[in-house]
């Protein structure tokens, strides 16, 4: 078994006297910076110049340079921009100021992995990847607790690259929660299925899917809405909760036997066998080679940018947004909140009507 540590396991000292550089400034980056700041760390940040993000790092107390003088002037160098830009800003701006024992740093093993980066032998490689958005990483260091996060070690130079990786982690506030130790190789495989095959692909596909047969089939769009995107968020709380015996616990005992026999005939021999699939084409590279090419100058995102458009046409996404106007967590005044308990429960007795 893969070993956990925690705070007792980690020496923030590991960073004392050293220049942490972070670059980019997004949902990851910002949570990083102000974490390890706060922690004690001191943090500079890299840009590209005439970046957004430039101005707001000021703001929030950081000295801002570009990617490559951060570089030449860190000890430490987290990269935190998207996986299809790394490559090339690495070869531009990182590799010619690497000075011998820095420790360059990633949140996510793609580039490494698949070969895109190859750094040089004379510095430590390794990997810090918080299990949450940016966003979460820093609210839960702000309440005082943390963000679960593994930790793997692709080239030890110094010796001592572990123990950096570790106080980091600290730093950022995982080693409140948990690091669990891993490989690049690993992180990168199962985070790149756990997307496509579960959380992202499959989960979307699954709500459609579940809309659309409802639509088809007579019903108001707003209560298929209700019954297979809305109400995810509550049963996916209880299994982050408490596991799907916790889930399963808080359910009715109609939802629970729904639940256990017919599962097994939505997702089935065949769904388990093109999951097998979508594990090999991203174990032998081919998706690594179909995303950076779609993302490449010559790419220009034709494909991706034609799947993002289509997707946001689903019909879903139309219900979807006029129901979420009527939330009060959608900052919507009382009148629009009385309209959605109206909403609610006219919705709620269209279920138990005939379709026609």
């Amino acid at each position: 078994m893969a070993k956990i540590y925690y705070q007792e396991d980690c020496n923030l000292s590991m960073l004392e006297g050293k220049t942490i550089a972070i670059i980019g400034y997004g949902s990851q980056g910002h949570a990083h910076a102000l974490n390890l700041k706060e922690s004690g760390c001191n943090v500079i940040i890299g840009l590209y110049e005439g970046s957004r993000s430039w101005k707001r790092a000021e703001e929030q107390g950081f000295t801002v340079y570009t990617a490559a003088e951060a570089a030449k002037r860190a000890d430490i160098i987290m990269i935190l921009i998207n996986d299809e830009l790394q490559a090339d800003m690495y070869k531009k701006d990182i590799e010619p100021n690497l000075k011998d024992g820095d420790m360059l740093m990633f949140a996510h093993g793609f580039n490494i992995h698949f070969g895109c980066i190859k750094p040089p032998k004379n510095v430590d490689v390794t990997m810090i990847a918080p299990k949450a958005p940016g966003h979460t990483v820093r609210s839960e260091y702000q309440a005082g607790k943390g963000t679960p996060c593994l930790v793997a070690v692709e080239q030890d130079y110094t010796g001592k690259a572990l123990e950096k990786a570790l106080a980091y982690g600290l730093a950022i506030g995982g080693a409140r929660a948990g690091l669990l130790e891993t490989t690049f190789r690993t992180e990168t495989e199962t985070d790149l299925f756990g997307e496509q095959a579960v959380l992202c692909g499959g989960v979307c596909a699954l709500m459609q899917a579940g809309f659309e047969t409802l639509v088809e089939a007579g019903y108001d769009p707003r209560n298929a809405y209700f019954e297979c995107i809305h109400e995810m968020k509550l049963i996916v709380d209880l299994i982050y909760q408490s596991g799907f015996a916790g889930m399963r616990y808080s359910i009715s005992n109609t939802a629970e036997y729904g639940d256990y026999v017919t599962g097994p005939k939505i997702v089935t021999a065949e769904t388990k066998k093109a999951m097998k699939k979508i594990l090999s084409d991203i174990q032998d590279g081919t998706f690594a080679k179909e995303f950076l090419l779609d993302m490449s100058p010559a790419g220009r995102q034709v494909h991706f940018q034609a799947m993002r458009k289509l997707a946001s046409e689903h019909p879903s996404e139309k219900v979807g947004a006029e129901i979420r106007k009527l939330y009060s967590w959608n900052n919507e005044s009382d009148k629009a909140d009385q309209q959605f308990k109206h909403n609610f429960t006219f919705v709620k007795l269209r279920a138990t009507q005939n379709v026609m």
